[in-house]
């Protein structure tokens, strides 16, 4: 699996776990899904959505940087610098 689908994956995993029925369609996503058409989350939501996304991915997301985010995708490409990279000891076993 790549970054981006590990990413992915781990949005959808917090949209899952918020109010019905965002968590109803958190299976549904993929990169191309549109936070506010497809999922459609309200300004509240989506402050809400930020939040449960630092927590999960210990980051802080810049308001600023949420400007240009539409889909998942985007906000998958805006996140990925945030994780940690596998050191090559971790990376042979």
């Amino acid at each position: 699996m790549s970054d981006q689908a590990d990413v992915i994956v781990r949005i959808a995993s917090v949209l899952g776990g918020m109010a019905d029925p965002v968590a109803q369609r958190a299976g549904e996503i993929d990169a191309e899904t549109s936070i506010v058409r497809d999922l459609k989350l309200d300004s509240l939501a989506v402050m809400d959505f930020v939040m449960a996304l630092e927590t999960e991915f210990d980051t802080v997301i810049p308001i600023d940087a949420l400007s240009g985010v539409e889909t998942i995708g985007d906000l998958a490409r805006l996140l990925q610098p945030t994780l940690p990279r596998p050191t090559h000891a971790a990376a042979g076993r």
